[in-house]
């Protein structure tokens, strides 16, 4: 145990340094290692809380850029050095970082209503404007409510089978003999998808011109000139969010008269027992939200899973074997839940390479967090990646093992915030079923067509400008199975 100081002597916190994760460049920690630390806000007198420690890092960016280049690897360095609460510069404001089970279950949970989803308005709001992620108190609690009238097993049973002939008909004519940047050609098809379970609208110009509005909010999100300048992410972003208003209002009344299966007809029609159900402009806000939310997760996932299997041969048979005993017949809901080896294979992957490796929050007042004052108005990173790799929790972390998630192992239940890719708390992600059963309808359909390798030593570098995406597109080879 050791008491972190300032230079004058002020105390910050009582934390336990631990040697640096194996499996983490030393240049992260390098670059993560403060240089100073200093408090970030001085406790009350009297309140027996500490101070956070941190650092601002260099000037103006602080430490932006070491995140989008490291990622998950950069929390999990802060919390080796400097414990659970520790703080940082990050685009262009001090950011709290909770990372450990403890802490971002206080985060998660938040029992006294100390945060709230303005951490995430800043980054999206111009391009999400009022999704369910950025509503609080009673106002989530009704949405959510009438949301999950359109995510009932029903429901869930009859998008899988509108995504399963997507599917089909476009991995099978996925090249063979030669290497292949597998992730764009994954974020085509969860696109694809989404626009036919959501909209029930896969081809001509129209769709096209969503999908493309879709891609410029989401690459908006995380500009680093947030003004509506010419030539800009932002402008591209705002640009876009126009035109899917526009879209999805004039598809509106049409979706609210018909009796379609699809998620778009299912929100216009939601109503809870007690008669609650969406607005237009709710149903439109939610639409342009979930669809990004939905294709993203799902592509990150489906590429990480992928190179899984590549990188583990002897998995990746496995896998296959109960994927081809299933025969030729579209599988439903029940089929994909008995592949149990994908289901392994897929948790481990969401473990190693969360599709979203931190949420953001801000406080509503001045709180206390695992014994640190945080002042009101600050914002938070509940960095829940780290958790994934605690080696208290978790064996050789940094190994593919999926294994590990087997009934006689169940690691993930060393902590009910050891494995949190989902979130956690009231704002645990509500499509995170059809999302499961979507990337494991992705891999089963690959892996009946193709077998998929990587060239040796090759590991993919994820840039987190926003959520994780290889940079490289993610180089992988598909082969025919004779």
């Amino acid at each position: 145990m050791s008491v972190v100081r300032t230079a004058t002597g002020e105390r910050l916190s009582s934390v336990v340094l631990t040697p640096m994760p194996t499996g983490v460049d030393r240049r992260i920690l390098e670059r993560s290692r403060p240089r100073r630390v200093v408090p970030l806000a001085q406790p009350p007198a009297g309140s027996g809380l500490d101070a956070v420690p941190g650092d601002a890092g260099p000037p103006v960016v602080g430490h932006t850029l070491t995140y989008i280049r490291f990622g998950h690897a950069f929390t999990r360095a802060r919390h080796a050095t400097l414990g659970p609460v520790s703080w940082c510069g990050f685009a262009g404001e001090h950011v709290v970082i909770a990372a450990g089970p403890e802490a971002t279950h206080a985060v998660l949970t938040n029992p006294e209503k100390a945060y709230s989803q303005d951490g995430w308005r800043f980054l999206v709001d111009d391009f999400f404007h009022r999704g369910l992620m950025l509503l609080d108190g009673d106002e989530h609690r009704v949405h959510r409510r009438v949301m999950q009238e359109a995510f009932t097993a029903p429901r869930v049973r009859g998008y899988v089978d509108r995504t399963v002939p997507v599917l089909r008909e476009a991995i099978p004519t996925w090249p063979r003999g030669r290497e292949v940047r597998i992730y764009p050609m994954l974020k085509r098809l969860t696109l694809d998808v989404a626009t036919h379970v959501f909209m029930d609208d896969r081809s001509g110009p129209e769709a096209e011109a969503v999908n493309e509005a879709f891609m410029a909010c989401v690459q908006a999100a995380s500009a680093i000139v947030r003004r509506d300048l010419p030539g800009t992410r932002f402008r591209a972003g705002l640009r876009g969010r126009a035109l899917l208003e526009r879209y999805f209002r004039a598809a509106l009344p049409g979706k609210r008269e018909s009796d379609g299966d699809d998620l778009f007809a299912a929100l216009c029609r939601a109503r809870t027992p007690e008669g609650e159900a969406f607005t237009d402009d709710d149903v439109v806000n939610h639409m342009i939200f979930l669809m990004m939310a939905a294709h993203d997760t799902s592509t990150i996932t489906s590429a990480a899973a992928a190179y899984y299997l590549a990188a583990n041969p002897a998995w990746q048979e496995r896998a296959r074997a109960e994927s081809l005993a299933l025969g030729d017949a579209p599988p439903d809901r029940a089929a994909l839940e008995s592949l149990t080896t994908l289901d392994l294979v897929i948790r481990e992957s969401l473990r190693l390479a969360a599709p979203v490796p931190v949420v953001m929050r801000r406080t509503t007042r001045d709180t206390a967090l695992l014994g640190h004052h945080l002042p009101a108005g600050q914002l938070v990173m509940a960095a829940g990646a780290a958790n994934h790799f605690d080696p208290a929790i978790w064996t050789d972390p940094d190994v593919f093992d999926p294994e590990r998630f087997a009934e006689h192992r169940r690691e993930d239940k060393g902590h009910r915030d050891a494995w949190i890719p989902f979130g956690g708390g009231v704002h645990k992600c509500l499509g995170m079923l059809f999302g499961s059963l979507e990337v494991t309808a992705i891999l089963h359909e690959l892996l009946r067509h193709h077998r998929i390798t990587v060239a040796p030593g090759y590991t993919p570098r994820w840039d987190n400008t926003s959520l994780p995406v290889p940079a490289d597109g993610l180089p992988l080879r598909l082969e025919p199975l004779g």
